[in-house]
């Protein structure tokens, strides 16, 4: 396929959507230069940007994860203290919290191994579209053309791993416009340095979530080993004196998870109706399951306490991305969009003949979606870590003996050692939360899909939800590491072959697993990608390169400048001080979820031991989202100014279109002066003060 660009006059560009404004998350190999030159007088070279990404880093954990920064030659890692909340719950064995009580390692000899982290660096890229696009031969039909890109693909990450050793991905870019090579640096042991107690990390609760002003120490810090010592990372960022200053342009590389900004009129329509509406129901259901099980007690509250934030996070963000489809005028402003995009393919006859029936191709799939959609969101063993597993391993025994391109992607070769490293997990596993979380969602699925859904009545046979859930969990060895070690090393035969009750039940609901999983891969996915692939060309053609790409857990970069907003009658600074954190305590009396940390109510007596007037959390107008948390804020400079962590509420809708910094639309992160002055006067961890600042 030949790429064919034709720019149209400026102003139908701004029409059609082209990125304005400090709009974009944009990919390493087309950053916007254009723009930062125009608009900040910013040059930066190929080495700055190399550098910037090299010392980005991406954070995995199971089917999570979030963006961190190297900030020493000796492999250290920062990034919040949500994105590390997962790995300092598993390391609080022993009778420990350190999610509550906060942790620092004063020596190397400290630092706690993770059980189940795992960190990339993006080592190179390369464009690869030519080569996935020729595999597909002329005339196939969408599931052929899907399974010849999925075989192409398997061999380009293949070759790639035998001639480099690095963790080989190729990505999708532009719905598939565009096919890229990432080869990773992967680190797997990575240890615990530093983390905060959750209290000051996540200062005012769920009420403080995505609001501003913020009084959020959000951060922890890892490092990266290599053969049991410290790894040597020439490339880092160095910190800066001052700081974020108001109306300085910032740069925040990361990894941000996913936007939906290029989606037609038809999927957007699906994910208000139908797509969003379940997602809501499902994250309810698992969080009220969750709820339950901590209101059994101190300890069940800690251990339900990691999933139950994470779950909240989520459906706090769903209602304003929610909120934003609703809204009349964004929708009506998507549907201009693409009446427009479509009319500029109509002018020439050369693109309508070979763009044109992309919209109809998605639209027609989507009518067959929704009456699919709530067996595709509750078929299936998630809520349960235990029952994830189950399904896992019975998935990988179909899958492991196929050819390597006709395998599930998850289990492709490239990918199997981050998936064995998943499923090896030292991390805690609590069978009585496991229990509970199983039984909950079997009777949501119940009760959402009916008694006579196959699925439920291959889970649940003749027993209740409680009784099937009791049976399987208390009878089941996955709980053990060396168990699922021996079922990785015995291979399908094992798997198939051992006398587990929880693998039962997962092989007795993964025939309708897969069933579920062909219908949508043949009757969506493989039409979004065809057509996608050529609306992605109708964009080249009409725009040229001047679009840039939905996030999709990649490595990308923003930018933005650090500015406060106006709100309703008021003005908003662009950043907080440790002040507002003890006046904000104070007002509310400490009560929850406005309570100090012990360390912090002892400096509330003793204030002269800090310098209140250091700066704490900002805001600046940069195009970030879920998944950028973490992502370092840096300066023209390349040095560390903030750390990203959240945003507020009127950047929610960002999802699935830009919006703009004149709405008070914000992303938000911790000042680096506030890292600073809580690492050394408020923790004692100088050397790790020293170490960031050489």
């Amino acid at each position: 396929m030949k790429r064919v660009y034709g720019l149209v006059l400026v102003g139908v560009l701004l029409s059609l959507g082209v990125a304005v404004a400090d709009e974009g998350m944009w990919t390493f190999d087309n950053p916007p230069l254009k723009q930062w030159k125009e608009k900040y007088n910013f040059t930066p070279s190929r080495e700055w940007l190399d550098h910037i990404r090299m010392a980005t880093v991406r954070l995995n954990e199971g089917t999570g994860g979030g963006t961190g920064c190297i900030v020493s030659p000796e492999g250290l890692v920062m990034t919040n203290q949500h994105v590390g909340r997962g790995q300092v719950t598993k390391l609080s064995t022993g009778g420990k919290d350190l999610v509550r009580d906060g942790f620092y390692a004063a020596t190397r000899e400290e630092e706690l191994k993770c059980p189940d982290l795992e960190v990339n660096i993006l080592a190179s890229y390369e464009d690869v579209t030519a080569k996935v696009q020729a595999a597909v031969v002329g005339g196939a039909s969408s599931e052929d053309a899907a399974r010849q890109r999925r075989a192409a693909m398997a061999e380009i990450e293949k070759r790639s791993v035998a001639e480099t050793g690095l963790k080989s991905e190729v990505i999708s870019l532009y719905n598939g416009g565009e096919y890229w090579l990432y080869r990773f640096k992967r680190y797997t042991d990575v240890r615990l340095v530093f983390s905060p107690e959750e209290q000051i990390a996540y200062y005012g609760g769920d009420y403080d979530n995505f609001t501003y002003p913020r009084y959020c120490l959000d951060i922890t810090f890892f490092r990266l080993y290599e053969n049991g010592k410290p790894a040597r990372t020439e490339q880092y960022f160095a910190w800066s004196e001052k700081g974020a200053v108001d109306g300085e342009l910032v740069i925040v590389p990361g990894f941000p998870g996913s936007t939906a900004r290029l989606l037609t009129v038809a999927q957007l329509r699906y994910q208000r109706d139908v797509g969003n509406p379940l997602q809501m129901a499902v994250w309810t259901a698992r969080r009220e399951a969750l709820k339950r099980y901590a209101a059994r007690g101190e300890e069940q509250a800690r251990q339900a306490s990691a999933g139950r934030l994470s779950l909240e996070n989520s459906i706090k963000r769903l209602i304003g991305q929610q909120a934003g489809l609703e809204n009349p005028r964004i929708f009506r402003q998507k549907e201009d969009e693409e009446a427009k995009l479509r009319q500029a393919v109509a002018g020439r006859a050369e693109w309508q003949g070979s763009f044109g029936d992309a919209w109809p191709a998605i639209e027609q799939a989507y009518q067959a979606y929704p009456p699919m959609a709530r067996r595709l969101a509750f078929t299936n063993l998630t809520a349960s870590r235990l029952g994830t597993l189950a399904s896992t391993f019975v998935r990988y025994a179909d899958e492991i003996d196929k050819p390597n391109p006709q395998r599930y992607e998850e289990f492709r070769d490239n990918r199997l050692e981050s998936f064995k490293l998943t499923m090896l997990s030292r991390a805690p596993i609590y069978p009585e939360m496991e229990e509970a979380l199983l039984a909950s969602w079997l009777e949501e699925a119940l009760k959402q899909l009916g008694p006579d859904d196959p699925f439920v009545k291959a889970a649940l046979g003749n027993g209740s939800p409680a009784e099937v859930a009791h049976q399987v969990i208390a009878g089941s060895r996955l709980k053990e590491v060396e168990f699922r070690q021996s079922l990785l090393t015995g291979g399908a035969a094992a798997i198939k072959q051992a006398n587990d009750p929880l693998l039962r039940l997962a092989a007795r609901v993964e025939p309708i697993v897969r069933e579920l999983r062909a219908w949508q891969e043949n009757k969506i996915l493989s039409v979004e990608t065809a057509a996608g692939e050529k609306i992605a060309r109708a964009r080249f053609a009409v725009y040229g390169r001047t679009v840039y790409p939905d996030a999709n857990f990649n490595l990308r970069i923003a930018y933005g400048t650090v500015a406060g907003y106006e709100e309703d009658t008021t003005l908003v600074p662009s950043r907080t001080t440790f002040y507002g954190l003890f006046d904000r305590a104070m007002g509310f009396g400490e009560k929850p979820p406005y309570q100090l940390p012990p360390r912090y109510q002892k400096l509330a007596a003793n204030p002269g031991a800090l310098n209140l007037a250091t700066p704490f959390n900002f805001v600046y107008t940069a195009d970030t989202i879920g998944g950028n948390s973490g992502s370092p804020v840096i300066n023209r400079q390349g040095e560390i100014v903030g750390i990203n962590f959240d945003s507020n509420i009127q950047k929610l809708p960002n999802r699935y279109l830009y919006i703009d910094e004149a709405e008070g639309s914000r992303a938000v992160g911790v000042h680096s002066a506030a890292i600073l002055e809580a690492l050394g006067k408020i923790y004692g961890a100088t050397p790790l003060v020293q170490e960031i600042r050489r």
